[in-house]
């Protein structure tokens, strides 16, 4: 117990000998998750929107109005052609064009369809999307305001008939704001990279100072030396979940709806995944540059596209989504985003803490045994 003390002290001695390495493990998760949290958005509050009006009446104003007042487009520009039109979506300094013919007055005030053209720079095709939902909102409106004028003006009352109301309640995120859904899953990638990648370049780089060697000539074991180097690193986890989640709470205003313990729990779970699998990179990496190459190209970007963070594995190719049920993020993320949002506990997310629970004790085996024969 006390040679396994020795090696703890020893590597927070090292930790603190190295100032660069505690700001990157202190400071850079609350920068990381704060320009993050305001970056990763999927929003679309500030459509950018140039009007071809060919029409040039009070009709055409008021429908143009509706757009501007609706809080998510902005009339950017007035185009006079079709070329102007496309010059601007070809630089990128609109998002789409609203064509209003020269007959849309006058098709109006016969009772006619009117029809508008929409012309959409779809490269982006999330944004295009919900722009066009926007629109088809605001038309569809405008539309039956008009229908409703005409009845009014006409004298005429129209009888009451059936129809279908939908009443919306939006539970979990009733704002519908993607930041909620996005900072708890950044923490879990946060994690992931922090314990991960300094697990691995801390042996590395012990390895490359030689001093790694000399401990293994002393009377320590193998295995006192393993656990020895992963707990300061499950303490520095577990105070950079603590960090995070503060600045969640106080910064973002994303409070936690679920069970806090368990969800500190299922961390310490999850870092045990973590930190085997920057084990096994520090056994297959010689310097701290492979170290870093193997954990961003061969574990943390796998990781971040498969373990539905940014992409919904739903819509993963089927022979795509079986591989999802090995990345331990995963689980985690589930985890983290049904505790903060939904407020879940461990009975509901049972599955998903026995597989996390599963694969970090397969992962951390694996790689002590890799370690111990290399030490060997």
């Amino acid at each position: 117990m006390r040679i396994l003390l020795n090696i703890i002290i020893k590597e927070f001695l090292q930790l603190k000998r190295d100032p660069r390495l505690f700001g990157i493990i202190f400071f850079a998760p609350v920068m990381q998750l704060i320009l993050l949290g305001y970056a990763a958005n999927l929003d679309v509050n500030n459509v950018h929107t140039a009007v071809f009006d060919q029409n040039k009446t009070v009709d055409s104003r008021k429908f143009i109005e509706k757009f501007s007042a609706s809080g998510y487009f902005s009339i950017d520009d007035y185009v006079d052609n079709y070329q102007e039109a496309t010059d601007l979506i070809n630089k990128g300094d609109v998002l789409w064009v609203l064509v209003i013919p020269k007959d849309f007055g006058k098709k109006l005030a016969r009772n006619e369809t009117a029809k508008i053209q929409a012309i959409f720079d779809g490269s982006d095709g999330n944004t295009a999307g919900i722009a066009m939902g926007y629109l088809n909102g605001i038309v569809s409106n405008y539309s039956k305001n008009i229908l409703v004028e005409q009845t009014n003006k006409r004298g005429m009352h129209t009888a009451i008939v059936g129809n279908v109301s939908p009443v919306l309640r939006v539970w979990y995120n009733p704002d519908l704001k993607t930041r909620n859904f996005m900072v708890p899953g950044i923490i879990g990638l946060l994690l992931t990279v922090i314990t991960t990648v300094l697990m691995a370049m801390g042996i590395v780089k012990e390895r490359e100072l030689g001093t790694l060697e000399q401990i293994i000539v002393t009377p320590i074991k193998p295995l006192q030396l393993m656990v020895g180097k992963i707990i300061p690193f499950v303490l520095i986890g577990f105070v950079d979940i603590l960090i995070v989640i503060a600045v969640m709470v106080f910064w973002f205003g994303i409070g936690i709806k679920g069970d806090f313990f368990y969800l500190i729990f299922a961390s310490f779970i999850y870092i045990l995944s973590s930190l085997g699998l920057g084990l096994f990179i520090s056994t297959v990496s010689k310097t701290q540059q492979q170290a870093m190459m193997v954990a961003m190209f061969g574990i943390l970007l796998p990781m971040n596209f498969l373990s539905g963070f940014a992409f919904p594995i739903e819509n993963m190719p089927n022979w795509i989504q079986p591989i999802t049920y090995l990345i331990p993020l995963r689980y985690y993320i589930t985890i983290i985003r049904g505790v903060i949002l939904k407020g879940d506990g461990l009975l509901q997310l049972l599955p998903e803490t026995f597989a996390l629970l599963g694969i970090g004790i397969i992962i951390l085996l694996a790689s002590s045994l890799r370690f111990s024969k290399r030490l060997s």
